[in-house]
């Protein structure tokens, strides 16, 4: 991401920000522009490229009453939900997965002793990030700005394998979601290290379709574990693989955006981009 490219992300944050603060005032197109000091016209410009939509638009789709509408609305299944959507298709995520892998117990136990992982540096529409794979599938994919700091996060996670700086076809593959265009999506494969509870529920966020919310205690009934939404709620908070586990759409019962690992900030803003793209879906 170069300087104006990181100027304009950083603008667009403090937009959503206070967007996000002052949702009940509903503030206008000049008042939020005069927060990032931009002139309303080339702010609304500025906006509409990067988030897919307007900034009034942008207000409905992140504004907790938003959010409390598609939970509402999940009284009917998730799956009807998305059919009568449209999002049958590449709308759902976890139709474009094969499947979820987990790592061998010795894996697992040995920090990915004899494993060799690729790892390469990516920019997104949320910022940077760095993507990492076996040969079985993308196992670390997170929004890092620090490229040390990324790669030595990525290390601990498997402190006995091998690495090389390498963008490999399972890595671009998971990178293509970001692209307008899904018709380039072959196979996202996943190679996760977790426990069995931990890959069930990594699996059953794969299920939410693009464009709506669940909450933690919604995935714990799913998972066939009603009480078990505090388990749940730290299963999702260690999941290693940012936005293709969609971890975001997972949300309080109150309605309150709740906690992202990745700040509460690209939280919303990936809220409120998959809502654009739903309405894209839908025309």
């Amino acid at each position: 991401m170069n300087g104006q490219q990181q100027l304009n992300y950083t603008r667009i944050a403090e937009a959503i920000d206070y967007i996000k603060n002052n949702f009940k005032e509903q503030p206008n197109l000049d008042e939020v522009a005069e927060q990032v000091h931009l002139s309303p016209f080339h702010f609304q410009r500025l906006f509409s490229e990067w988030a897919g939509t307007t900034p009034k638009k942008f207000l409905q789709y992140t504004s907790i009453e938003h959010a409390k509408k598609l939970l509402k609305d999940q009284q009917a299944t998730l799956f009807d939900t998305a059919l009568e959507t449209g999002l049958s298709g590449t709308g759902r995520l976890h139709d474009l997965f094969v499947n979820i892998e987990g790592m061998t117990p010795a894996e697992y136990k040995n920090g990915g002793k004899n494993l060799l992982i690729n790892y390469s540096f990516a920019e997104s529409p949320f910022g940077n990030l760095i993507v990492a794979s076996t040969p079985k599938g993308v196992c670390y994919m997170a929004f890092d700005d620090d490229e040390e700091k990324a790669l030595n996060d990525l290390k601990a996670k498997f402190p006995n394998a091998v690495f090389q700086k390498k963008k490999d076809l399972l890595q671009q593959n998971g990178l293509f979601i970001f692209q307008n265009d899904w018709s380039k999506l072959n196979e996202i494969k996943l190679h996760l290290k977790g426990t069995d509870f931990q890959l069930k529920v990594w699996d059953t966020l794969l299920k939410i379709p693009m464009g709506q919310l669940s909450t933690y205690g919604n995935i714990a009934e799913q998972i066939g574990n009603p009480n078990a939404s505090r388990a749940v709620g730290t299963a999702i908070g260690s999941n290693p693989v940012a936005f293709l586990i969609p971890c975001h759409r997972v949300i309080q019962a109150s309605g309150n955006i709740g906690g992202y690992m990745w700040g509460n900030t690209r939280k919303t803003a990936i809220i409120g981009w998959e809502s654009a793209k739903t309405d894209i879906l839908e025309m």
